[in-house]
């Protein structure tokens, strides 16, 4: 991989991308680990491999692992190493990927997903460099510059006990947090011409001709809760599906599976409710469909043609978030639960439609 190969990809004019660019480049010269927050499709590995590439290490290994690949067991001996016998199947020792990184940097992903034991000698590692391989009695010395990312709210974790706070103060000795796409609405149409130029190119095309302005709105007022990979996914299926390259593109393809004839989801057995049956529905989602039943927008209602989709979308996306919140008591991780969410995602929801100062402080 060349210094810049990476880096093509780190396209955006707005503001809080440009701060976030201006703090890896503050970051980088220094031998220190950082951590990496953001929403998933957000970026985090092209951030964490920008410290790399702009810092003194940049000629060493950089070297990758994603946390939630793998159990505790097989964790351990990736990230540390092992020795021959450590366990069945280990005929030889086996260098980890604080090894390999050795001079260089080591980038974990979904770091949430690790366990007490592997957080432990993560702690033990960045405080004295050192460490010990599975099996292994003797100290293996290293110098290697830690970069982790993850899309949980770590302190929060911490707070619940299930993540050390000693290795949070540790690992955040600064903190970058990516912004989600949809607080970037000056970069959409930049980063979206440039994945459909890339796949116009795939495609063996002359020209990329563009987009509409009806498909640009689209592009621009969509949530993305994917965020950056959502978008080129949709773009490139969307400049795929034109099917030609002297038309600009004007239908924007968000769920590939909207088609008349997607066949009807199964109903496992243990889902089904028996009406003979004594038993009670699963306590979660009895309340929830009668508390959200009660709600206007569930209702068969007449509409008056023609009408706002886009304003009837947004009303119907605020009545579910508000009912979800009251039924959950205001507590927004339960609430992102209900919703099929993740916390940031919510949180996404809440600031577009300015429901934050609606609720009670205290819950906020």
């Amino acid at each position: 991989m060349s210094r810049f190969n990476q880096q093509d990809n780190l396209l955006g004019q707005s503001n809080s991308f440009l701060e976030v660019l201006e703090q890896v480049s503050q970051l980088a010269p220094l031998n220190k680990p950082v951590l990496i927050i953001g929403e998933r499709g957000t970026g985090k590995e092209l951030i964490a491999a920008r410290l790399h590439y702009l810092s003194t290490r940049w000629d060493q290994s950089y070297v990758t692992l994603n946390c939630a690949a793998l159990n505790e067991n097989l964790l351990e001996s990736e990230l540390f190493g092992h020795e021959s016998g450590a366990f069945t199947g280990a005929s030889k020792r086996h260098e980890g990927r604080f090894e390999r990184a050795d001079g260089g940097t080591l980038f974990l992903d979904e770091l949430a997903n690790t366990s007490g034991l592997v957080q432990e000698k993560l702690l033990r590692v960045i405080e004295y460099g050192e460490f010990e391989r599975v099996g292994g009695k003797s100290t293996v010395k290293i110098n290697t510059r830690l970069v982790c990312a993850t899309n949980e709210d770590l302190p929060e974790l911490a707070e619940q006990g299930e993540f050390r706070s000693d290795l949070l103060d540790r690992l955040a000795f600064d903190v970058i947090t990516l912004p989600p796409l949809r607080e970037r609405k000056d970069d959409i149409l930049m980063l979206a011409e440039h994945f459909a130029i890339n796949m116009a190119r795939d495609l063996e095309w002359e020209l990329f001709s563009g987009f509409t302005k009806s498909a640009q709105e689209t592009l621009l007022n969509h949530a993305w809760p994917g965020n950056i990979r959502e978008l080129k996914n949709v773009v490139e299926r969307s400049v795929y599906r034109s099917a030609n390259a002297h038309i600009p593109v004007h239908n924007i393809i968000l769920d590939p599976f909207s088609s008349p004839f997607r066949p009807k989801a199964r109903i496992k057995t243990q889902d089904r409710i028996n009406p003979a049956s004594t038993e009670s529905p699963q306590p979660l989602n009895q309340p929830i469909q009668e508390s959200l039943g009660s709600a206007d927008f569930t209702k068969n209602k007449q509409h008056s043609f023609p009408c706002d989709l886009k304003d009837l979308s947004n009303q119907f996306e605020i009545d579910l978030i508000n009912e979800a919140l009251k039924f959950s008591q205001f507590n927004q991780k339960k609430t992102a639960q209900m919703l099929g969410l993740t916390y940031h995602q919510l949180r996404g929801y809440l600031k577009k439609y300015n429901l934050l100062d609606s609720q009670p402080k205290q819950e906020v």
